[in-house]
Order: C-alpha cells, then structure tokens, then sequence
C-alpha cells in the first residue's frame, strides 16, 4: 500500500532536477535503500545529491565516506552545486572519513590483531546514528576489509557474516531512519551481498550503457516499498560538474 508523500523523506531539489519527482516523492521512513553499481556508474555522486536535497529539506544527515576527506568532500560537493558548507556549520550534516585501511592491514604489528574491527565500530558509533539519514559510501570497502567479515567468508559464512550487521540496521530503521549503503557488486560474493539486497527496502542499480560513442548512465528501481507517487521503473541521468544530477529520460513502471 502506498503512503502519503508528507510522511516521506523528501530529497528536495525540485526546481533543480526531477529526481525527487521520479522517486515518488521521497524516500520512505524506517527504510534501508541499497545503491548499486560498479566503479564509475554515479553511486556516490547519487548519494551526494541524497544528502543535499535531504539537508535543505531540513533533515538531518550522517555521511560517511570510505574515500573522501571531509575537504575532499566540500570541494566535490561544490564542483556539483551542492554547496554543504552552511550545512556542516549548521550541523545538519555530520561528515565522517573511514579510515578502513584499503591495504586490508594497518602498518606495523600483527596484521590480524592491528587490523580494525570496523562493523563493530561503525554499530558502536552511536553519535553517527542520531541522523535522520545515514549514508554509507562504500559500504563494500567497509565489509572487504573487516577481517572478522573476511575470515567468516573465508569459511562460507557470509550469511551469518551478514546477519549481526542486519539485526543492527534493523532496529535503527525501527526508530524512523533511514539506512543508505552504496556498493559496488563486483567487489563481493554473491553471498555476501545477497542478505543485504534481500533486506533492502530500496534497491537501485546503477548502470553505464554505451551508446555509439556516448556511456549513458541509467537508475534502475528495481525495488521501491512505501513508495508515495508512481515511481520511474527506469532513470537516465547524468553527472554534470556545475550542476549535479541531471535527469536524462523517464518510463514509468
């Protein structure tokens, strides 16, 4: 059953571009929405435009990054007319590097008692969950270089490697948050993916398509529970410096 579109998360932003609209209005509360695609397809790009429209909605924003510093952030933000200066100052969005350590072990040490344990780290950061919203991008970054996660794989246990993190995710989104992961597929396992797709309550898959000479990028709804309006089963967009998230062409589903 659909719901009112005043009781979602509006993303903002409509006289920019029409994601909001091609979204059904927003993103409904108490939801994990799953953004996937492989390196290039727009994913954090995607949830940057998220948390923009999110913050001048007057939402509050945890984003956590496994690649940019909270500079590296800004200058991005900026180069896509999404200006989240006065929304740090203002503390409507908490931006936070994780140093996951993409080498898979710290330097110096024992490299299995020196490497973060980071899942149980980012559900032990409580401040980081008081947001309305909280964006994960990558999420996958964080899940290769966990070891616990890794040696769980490692057996084929990725199931139950999941499962903890699920449960956890769970009762955040019991409160009214929304949870968004961003990761690309052709880093992990099938199975390890694959409980996190299962519990998704929004799942978009991004993809590039080559046309002649041109690579167009497309949003593909693949799952969208709670929806307010109709949502666009298929999105072309593109990423335009000085002006963020372009929408291309729309069919409804």
């Amino acid at each position: 059953m659909s719901i009112a579109s005043t009781d979602l998360f509006s993303l903002g932003l409509d006289d920019h571009d029409r994601l909001n609209k091609e979204l059904g209005g927003g993103i409904p509360p108490g939801s994990i929405i799953l953004v996937e695609g492989d390196y290039g397809a727009g994913k954090s790009a995607m949830s940057q435009r998220f948390t923009y429209g999110l913050c001048e909605e007057g939402h509050e924003v945890t984003y956590l990054s496994t690649e940019l510093t909270v500079g590296s952030f800004l200058d991005q933000m900026h180069s896509l007319s999404y200006d989240m200066v006065d929304h740090i100052l203002d503390e409507d969005v908490l931006f936070l590097h994780a140093d996951i350590g993409e080498s898979n072990a710290l330097t110096g040490g024992d490299e299995q008692t020196d490497r973060k344990e980071l899942l149980k780290r980012l559900m032990e950061a409580e401040v980081m969950w008081d947001a309305d919203v909280v964006v994960v991008d990558t999420f996958d970054a964080i899940l290769r270089n966990d070891p616990k996660f890794e040696a769980l794989v490692r057996q084929n246990e990725e199931r139950q490697a999941a499962l903890e993190v699920i449960s956890y995710f769970r009762d955040v989104i019991s409160q009214g948050k929304c949870i968004m992961l961003t990761v690309d597929p052709s880093t992990l396992d099938e199975e390890a993916i694959g409980p996190f797709r299962a519990i998704a309550d929004v799942f978009i898959e991004l993809e590039m398509i080559e046309v002649g000479n041109d690579v167009r990028r497309q949003a593909n709804v693949l799952r969208f529970a709670g929806m307010g309006e109709q949502v666009g089963d298929t999105i072309g967009f593109s990423v335009r410096s000085g002006t963020g998230i372009v929408i291309e062409s729309r069919s409804v589903a």
